[in-house]
């Protein structure tokens, strides 16, 4: 291997997406699944008891207890977060370095 064989990312989902929207959208996940997690921790609820109060399968509860991101949207994620008490906050920003062509 050498030096240019080698790519500096600022991330790993950097790393391991093919452009920086991807990229972004699994970093929203990942940071969303893990602050859902946190809140199913913090009541207490076993997986059964988060399933049923989420409205969803215990095997959905634990594919998010296991981080198993590919198997949730952004959009399911938002939703579940919100009966949880977890808002995610945009904040949209233009890159004005762009041009179109």
């Amino acid at each position: 291997m050498t030096d240019k064989d080698i790519t500096e990312t600022t991330s790993v989902w950097e790393a391991i997406s093919d452009t920086p929207g991807e990229a972004y959208n699994r970093q929203l996940r990942a940071d969303l699944m893990t602050a859902i997690r946190a809140q199913i921790d913090r009541f207490g609820w076993s997986q059964a008891v988060a399933a049923d109060n989420l409205g969803v399968t215990q095997p959905r509860i634990s594919d998010l207890h296991r981080g198993k991101l590919s198997k949730f949207s952004l959009d399911a994620l938002v939703n579940l977060g919100s009966k949880v008490g977890v808002h995610l906050d945009v904040h949209i920003d233009t890159d004005h370095t762009l041009t179109g062509h």
